[in-house]
């Protein structure tokens, strides 16, 4: 059955949760968000699935491939079992946001204005960033005189008023407060405000902020915040944020820990998160295996310039990142099969759609060794005019690439991020 992007919560209670290979994890029994302040439209972190043995765990929405009108999907038959927890902020739709009182102030729905409806389920829907949000409630008003049961309506999340962690009870709603100035920020910022919060306010605030949030924070702050975080955040937390961040992110945190607290920490995390990792581990940091991100945009020659296009649209891909689309033969996860070449975002936006890349590649780029220093990896750029390039073994395999953004982390000193910018006088002549 084709997949939804559209679904209520309450459809999903009792639907069973299916591995990659048909077998059964569980049911749905509730759903996972986070509330946030300023009336934006709540994330759905996870669902709560209840295995076989009554047991309640939490699997991320990072895990659900797909959902379909009769099952959910996950990309792995790995999941944690430890019993599912609320962190500050978060709360579960069937169990406290259902029966909520809210009021509603829809222009289309001036009859209710005023007057206390009530919640009978939320709508959630899927965002081209493939993130779950929750779009719509569907609210009922109560029973008339008559006792005639209420008409029920669904409303847009912005014209519903109500539905605040403080109103519904969330503990840890001071904490929310304190990150509604975070909202909108970039994690380089979020990073620097948290640094300067006193140690119990930073890691209650660290431990409140959804997975992915805390994984792009993590990666802007200096290594001794970094160790520290994940230490207090215990190691299965500490595992799902290292899932969440990008392969060579996660090598660069894990580097940095003794061995036998990293060994724990990739076995804590699924297998399949952890694999790419392991592999970039086994590089020097200072080398471009060490440097290079093990998932470029990889296609074959018989893709088409439109499909191109759309892998590099991706908005989860840095700028450096999607500058370059590699061209391998099968397979195309890294280690790839043999490498034929790059195709240049450029050349790509002046070929018709229906092109086939492989009309187009760039055999010639010269390509960059697992084992070349920083140095070499420097001049590589500045030589060809460079935000991105490729990794390729001595088999011809593409190993990943490195981009411009990880290549000056290194080039800069290891306390930058600690320094105030130097001031700089220019004088007119």
């Amino acid at each position: 059955m084709a997949a939804v992007h559209k679904v209520f919560a309450a459809r999903l209670a009792g639907m069973v949760v299916l591995g990659p290979d048909g077998e059964s994890i569980g049911r749905v029994r509730d759903v996972v968000v986070s509330m946030r302040i300023d009336n934006r439209e709540p994330r759905v972190l996870g669902l709560a699935v209840e295995m076989i043995t009554r047991r309640r765990i939490f699997v991320p929405m990072l895990r659900v491939a797909a959902i379909d009108p009769s099952s959910v999907h996950l990309n792995t038959g790995t999941v944690s079992l430890r019993k599912i927890e609320l962190r500050p902020g978060e709360a579960l739709v069937l169990g406290q946001i259902l029966d909520s009182p809210v009021q509603v102030d829809d222009p289309e729905l001036e009859d209710l204005h005023g007057r206390d409806v009530f919640v009978v389920d939320l709508g959630l829907e899927q965002t081209r960033t493939r993130d779950w949000l929750i779009s719509r409630v569907a609210v009922r008003a109560p029973r008339s005189l008559l006792g005639r049961r209420g008409e029920t309506h669904v409303v847009p999340w912005g014209h519903v008023r109500g539905l605040t962690s403080t109103a519904l009870g969330v503990p840890g709603h001071g904490v929310s407060t304190a990150l509604a100035q975070f909202e909108g920020m970039r994690p380089a910022d979020v990073a620097n405000a948290l640094r300067e919060l006193p140690d119990q306010r930073r890691h209650e605030v660290a431990a409140a902020l959804d997975d992915e949030r805390l994984a792009d924070v993590i990666q802007e702050l200096p290594e001794g915040d970094q160790t520290d975080l994940l230490t207090r955040l215990g190691s299965a937390r500490a595992a799902d944020i290292l899932e969440a961040m990008d392969p060579d992110d996660a090598a660069d945190v894990l580097g940095v820990l003794p061995i036998s607290d990293a060994e724990k920490l990739l076995q804590e995390m699924d297998p399949v998160e952890s694999e790419p990792v392991r592999r970039l581990l086994t590089h020097s940091p200072d080398t471009a295996g060490g440097l290079m991100t093990p998932e470029p945009v990889v296609l074959t020659a018989a893709a088409t310039v439109a499909e191109a296009l759309a892998r590099v649209r991706n908005p989860d891909l840095t700028p450096a990142a999607a500058s370059l689309a590699f061209v391998v033969r099968p397979p195309t996860a890294t280690p790839t099969g043999k490498y034929l070449g790059c195709v240049h975002l450029q050349a790509l936006l002046r070929e018709p759609p229906a092109n086939l890349i492989g009309g187009i590649v760039d055999a010639d780029l010269p390509r960059l060794s697992p084992e070349d220093p920083i140095a070499a990896v420097t001049r590589y750029f500045a030589t060809y005019n460079l935000v991105c390039g490729p990794v390729v073994d001595e088999d011809g395999h593409l190993l990943g690439a490195v981009t411009v953004d990880d290549l000056l982390d290194k080039l800069l000193p290891d306390d930058w991020r600690e320094r105030e910018p130097e001031a700089t006088t220019v004088e007119a002549e």
